[in-house]
């Protein structure tokens, strides 16, 4: 039996932009762009990591916070992406897909959030 937020479509393209930037970011040197790395891959793992602790929750007070917090780090993946692009590591057609799919998540989180 699946935990319930493995159910979530939200979850599913969560999980599946974590999994595309853990790829991107071993394509990008170090040297020099180590922060930004490591903030991008602990945001996108952070939006998975409280959708799926929120879920477990019992009030929903308690679950609306981690959604909140999701909402926040997929915020935080936007701002990386923005200094990846202005630093010329990430095209502009993969900055437009990779935003398209955080706007996807936002917009799902917020509905939580309203629950």
């Amino acid at each position: 039996m699946p935990f319930d937020f493995e159910n979530f479509p939200v979850y599913k393209i969560a999980f599946q932009f974590n999994s595309e930037i853990s790829v991107f970011l071993e394509e990008i040197p170090d040297k020099n762009n180590h922060s930004i790395k490591d903030q991008l891959s602990r945001a996108s793992m952070s939006i998975l990591l409280n959708i799926a602790e929120g879920s477990g929750r019992f009030t929903k007070p308690e679950k609306r916070s981690f959604y909140v917090n999701a909402r926040g780090s997929t915020y935080e993946c936007v701002a990386c992406l923005q200094i990846l692009k202005n630093r010329k590591l990430l095209t502009e057609s993969k900055y437009d897909r990779y935003y398209e799919i955080l706007n996807d998540i936002a917009k799902q989180l917020s509905a939580l959030i309203k629950m």
